[in-house]
């Protein structure tokens, strides 16, 4: 089993930034992809930003592209997610997950984190 743990997140106003780490432990062989889920009141859970563990390939829904970035900090082994211009339309509970294969497919995601809150005011 892989387990996450999640820090970062708050409250922040329009056109602000916030960046988000999640630490991996456990079965951490285990992992192909790591990715940033998030779940707003209503709606349902989407894949907001991934990443293939081996070549650093990346994913991002479109709504984020040219204001999120995801990486991965090999020293810390850690993940984290900037972002940046945030809108009020990304509030959402935030939630780091792995994958043991596929990085783009959002059923493969098997691990989760606890979630962590995001704020966007306007």
């Amino acid at each position: 089993q892989v387990q996450l743990v999640e820090s970062g997140g708050g409250l922040v106003q329009a056109g602000g930034s916030l960046r988000l780490s999640c630490a991996p432990s456990g079965r951490t062989r285990s992992i192909y992809a790591m990715g940033w889920f998030r779940q707003a009141p209503g709606r349902e859970r989407e894949l907001v930003a991934a990443i293939a563990w081996n070549d650093g390939s990346t994913y991002y829904t479109d709504s984020v592209k040219g204001r999120f970035i995801i990486s991965r900090e090999n020293a810390k082994n850690t993940m984290s997610l900037q972002m940046n211009s945030l809108k009020p339309e990304d509030t959402a509970v935030y939630y780091c997950a792995s994958s043991g294969s596929h990085y783009t497919i959002p059923t493969m995601y098997n691990s989760w984190g606890q979630g962590t809150q995001v704020t966007v005011s306007s």
